[in-house]
């Protein structure tokens, strides 16, 4: 179940930060709206995992993800730079991830 809400809270943070880059330095109500509706839920969901994961691996997975695929999504859909070194960088934060899962996840 632990990893279930940290999907949702990946999922919601990921919407919100996207959300963010629409909203034009918080200027367009509906996507600040989104971001920061995204950000309350995904912390919240963040919260329930840290009863069944540690909190170093529910964060590392939650943070890791969302840099990795919002580096995705600004490079695939706003014309964001897919150089050479940002791949690697979006590698090393996967292999980051699974090196501090590596650990456990026993609380």
């Amino acid at each position: 179940m632990g990893y279930l809400l940290l999907s949702g809270a990946i999922a919601a943070e990921i919407g919100a930060t996207t959300a963010m880059k629409y909203s034009e330095g918080f200027t367009r109500l509906w996507p600040s709206l989104i971001t920061l509706c995204g950000y309350v839920v995904s912390y919240a969901l963040l919260s329930q995992t840290l009863k069944t994961l540690t909190v170093g691996t529910a964060y590392a997975i939650w943070a890791g993800a969302g840099t990795a695929v919002i580096a995705v999504i600004g490079m695939a859909f706003l014309h964001e730079s897919a150089s050479p070194v940002r791949l690697l960088g979006i590698a090393l934060v996967i292999v980051g991830v699974v090196v501090l899962n590596l650990g456990g996840t026993h609380t």
